[in-house]
């Protein structure tokens, strides 16, 4: 299992109803397998800060976040998603990574 099917089986604690977990390791200096973006829409978020939903993704997560660099969350609920059902593209990397030359 690569890790992003790994970051996928994880994230089912939140009970989605919707989610996609994309690697976007290509679009950074870093290498294979260290750079995610995660959707993720559960009812689990309903009254939940921005912040207090990216704690329930690392609780779900747990040992796996230090297994990778870097993974942009973007949290819904079922009304929310439905009405916005759009993700921000990521941003191309800027480098300044400890394996650039």
């Amino acid at each position: 299992m690569d890790m992003r099917e790994r970051i996928e089986h994880a994230a089912q604690a939140l009970t989605p109803v919707h989610l996609e977990v994309h690697d976007e390791s290509h679009m950074h200096s870093r290498g294979q397998q260290t750079h995610y973006k995660a959707v993720i829409v559960s009812e689990q978020f309903a009254g939940l800060s921005p912040v207090r939903r990216h704690q329930a993704v690392y609780g779900a997560l747990g040992g796996l976040m230090a297994q990778f660099h870097a993974l942009a969350l973007h949290t819904y609920t079922p009304d929310e998603w439905q009405r916005e059902a759009t993700v921000p593209d990521s941003p191309t990397c800027r480098g300044g990574s400890k394996h650039d030359r």
